[in-house]
């Protein structure tokens, strides 16, 4: 079931979160979890332990397995339904990796992101000059068949933006000068970045920045 970590303090350990505990599955112990990491197979896998966030109870996983894309683990030393029920609700974390096994990897947890200036990529799909500043990341979001930054665009984006909208269309002119504060159009304050390579060639952490190479119509108030 659980144990208690005394052999060091769990605050001097990063903690990642890997999973939300569910409902219980069957009656033998097992769980689903809705999972929060992009490694789930070396998560769950035999052996592997995991800690409540104060880093004081330890789960070791006994086994795993995914049904219909969900994942159903059993901890060791939970074998009732009525035990696996009592954990429903309890969120459980992994120790983070070497940062430097990570950065050789080209591998990065969410957090490292957050924060991070996002420039133009030179030689961009765009043909724009390579370097402008896009703005920061704000958050990762994980969807069904990748991640998205959260980009929060820099001021003159947004400043395009409001221009763009305000001289398109047929009416533009007469829509300009007769906008009022209630019927100005809103430009949009962020933009979603697909996470995958071709779009973010290039992560920096030591300079706390990224370059995003965008397709059209990707970043509002661009180009």
């Amino acid at each position: 079931m659980t144990s208690s970590v005394h052999d060091e303090d769990p605050q001097q350990r990063e903690l990642l979160r890997v999973c939300r505990i569910g409902r219980a599955q069957g009656l033998k112990g097992e769980v689903n979890v809705r999972i929060t990491t992009d490694e789930p197979g070396r998560r769950f896998s035999p052996g592997a332990s995991l800690f409540t966030r104060d880093g004081s109870d330890e789960y070791t996983v006994e086994s795993a397995r995914t049904f219909k894309d969900r994942w159903i683990v059993h901890f060791d030393g939970v074998d009732s339904r009525e035990a696996a029920e009592a954990l429903n609700g309890v969120e459980l974390y992994g120790e983070a990796d070497d940062p430097e096994e990570m950065a050789q990897e080209n591998a990065w947890y969410p957090k490292d992101l957050i924060g991070l200036e996002a420039r133009l990529a030179s030689d961009n799909a765009l043909g724009l000059p390579g370097g402008k500043v896009l703005g920061k990341i704000v958050d990762v979001i994980d969807g069904p068949a990748q991640s998205l930054l959260k980009l929060r665009l820099a001021s003159d984006l947004v400043g395009n933006e409001i221009g763009n909208d305000l001289t398109s269309g047929s009416s533009a002119a007469g829509d300009a000068e007769t906008a009022t504060d209630e019927t100005a159009p809103t430009a949009p304050t962020t933009a979603l970045i697909p996470f995958v390579d071709p779009i973010v060639p290039d992560i920096d952490l030591d300079e706390r920045t990224l370059t995003i190479d965008p397709p059209g119509g990707l970043i509002p108030g661009l180009g």
